[in-house]
């Protein structure tokens, strides 16, 4: 059996690819900060396939290790979705807390690398890491910039691991708009309703992970309509 963690599973895309492996007879080591809701989803998946659910900090390293001692010895799949918005509304760079900013930092890039390091000794040639980034990483949006760097950080690490680890697949993947909870915070007080549910993105991951496609930065939504040789964004 195939063995994935999933950080940020609780809710939103980690979630619906969490459902879709278990689905597929994963095994599966899921994060999140809430304990309640991470409760939840262990319980319900595990009717469907074994499951192991641990609240916590993806910044904390006793919490990382936690995860990795849970998956035990041999892993298939690392799938880096936990982030932050940070500050809503999103402040402009000039006036960004950098306090603020250096969490950002640490949820959205240093974490996803220290679980890579992790990770990828135990990584299969056949494995893969998916770090789940946005199209704020290579567009100047305004107000965006926290938010944005972090996720052109994680880019880059992806680029470069990749680089360096020739041997498994290393993505940077860009979901699309959703509907979650971080978009909505993102857009405060606005009506994001006709944005797509994470589900719609889940196909794209799903061709990455069970497919045989060379690192680098691909478009989930594409991805799921695109001829293969026209995927990478």
């Amino acid at each position: 059996m195939p063995l994935a963690i999933i950080t940020g599973a609780s809710r939103g895309l980690g979630l619906a690819l969490a459902r879709a492996l278990a689905q597929r007879g994963w095994a599966l080591v899921l994060d999140a900060r809430g304990a309640g809701e991470l409760e939840r989803v262990g319980r319900e998946l595990a009717a469907v396939t074994e499951v192991v659910a641990l609240a916590g900090d993806v910044t904390d390293d006793w919490h990382r290790r936690a995860l990795l001692d849970a998956a035990g010895d041999d892993v298939d799949l690392l799938v880096n979705n936990a982030s932050v918005l940070g500050p809503s509304p999103q402040p402009q760079l000039a006036e960004y807390p950098l306090g603020a900013l250096e969490h950002v930092y640490r949820v959205n890039a240093i974490a996803p690398l220290a679980l890579a390091q992790l990770v990828l000794p135990r990584l299969p040639d056949s494995g893969c890491i998916v770090n789940v980034t946005s199209d704020a990483a290579i567009e100047p949006y305004e107000g965006w910039g926290g938010y944005g760097s972090s996720k052109a950080a994680l880019e880059q690490l992806s680029a470069i691991l990749a680089a360096e680890h020739p041997s498994v697949r290393i993505y940077a993947v860009d979901p699309g708009d959703m509907r979650t909870r971080m978009h909505q915070q993102a857009f405060p007080g606005e009506d994001i309703s006709d944005r797509p549910p994470p589900e719609d993105s889940v196909p794209g991951l799903l061709a990455l992970i069970e497919g045989a496609l060379p690192s680098g930065r691909y478009n989930a939504r594409r991805l799921a309509g695109a001829p293969a040789a026209a995927e990478v964004a």
